[in-house]
């Protein structure tokens, strides 16, 4: 809750205690979501989200960062207003590699942020005194790119684009199936818990389990090559990047989850200490 010059803010967070249906009224402003769930892998609907926020009278912001390269996006399509994200995921760029904007090309003469820079000028080398923005998507660049990231991150987009998207998100979710039938026949003597939707609507590309011993079981598949990572709480998360993952190294991965399970490998030392990034 803040307030400001008299105005009043409420900021609902919308989770399993306050599902999206009683967050949004008449009240709401904006109404900001992850495409997909960082943590379970659940993902709305879009274009039903963004009508209904619309229908309220808000504005719909989209975080991409687990969607984005994994699942197919139609930004335009949903007539969704603003869209952020990150390339480092599923875009292949690697960490440092830059986040993005996506503005409705209906809100980029009026819509401005605050962190502007001489590259969002209308021209920026004129050198002038005043400035005057740019009238397009340009107009929210925040200062001179970085170059080397962008050449790196140009590389990754440059495959993804040559990849159909149906054919992408098809093994995305052929790949997903198989990781979750897995480990359901392979570990279901152990305290395993899906809280990924088996649904192929609402699920995006990565699944997640839960186990008591979450951090340490990651951290002792990661030792053996597996590379996941852990997210409270209890959460073990396999990011399935359809791109470049086959069913071969599904299969693989599941056989050494098992193993760490039934001979309790996880349970050293060594993989119980927690690190600052997990």
């Amino acid at each position: 809750m803040a307030e400001e010059s008299g105005i009043r803010y409420e900021v609902r967070l919308v989770d399993d205690t306050l599902p999206l249906q009683e967050a949004l009224d008449e009240s709401t402003a904006v109404l900001a979501l992850s495409h997909v769930n960082y943590r379970t892998g659940a993902m709305w609907d879009m274009a039903a989200v963004t009508a209904q926020a619309h229908n309220c009278g808000a504005l719909a912001i989209w975080d991409l960062a687990h969607s984005a390269g994994a699942v197919k996006v139609d930004l335009n399509g949903a007539n969704a207003d603003y869209a952020v994200g990150c390339t480092y995921k599923y875009l292949n760029g690697g960490p440092g590699s830059p986040a993005f904007i996506w503005v409705s090309a209906r809100h980029q003469d009026r819509f401005w942020q605050p962190l502007s820079g001489w590259w969002s000028h209308a021209k920026p080398f004129a050198m002038a005194e005043a400035y005057p923005p740019a009238k397009d998507i340009q107009r929210f660049l925040c200062g001179t790119q970085p170059v080397t990231a962008l050449a790196i991150l140009e590389t990754g987009l440059d495959v993804m684009l040559d990849v159909d998207a149906d054919a992408l998100r098809a093994k995305s979710l052929e790949l997903t199936d198989l990781f979750i039938s897995l480990v359901e026949q392979r570990c279901g003597d152990h305290p395993l818990e899906l809280i990924t939707p088996r649904d192929h609507a609402t699920r995006g590309s990565h699944v997640s389990f839960r186990h008591p011993e979450g951090y340490a079981v990651m951290s002792a598949l990661i030792a053996r090559g597996v590379i996941g990572d852990y997210r409270e709480p209890e959460v073990l998360r396999f990011g399935i990047t359809p791109l470049y993952l086959g069913y071969a190294d599904v299969w693989d991965a599941v056989e050494i989850l098992r193993d760490i399970l039934d001979t309790r490998a996880w349970d050293a030392d060594e993989f119980k200490h927690r690190n600052p990034v997990t």
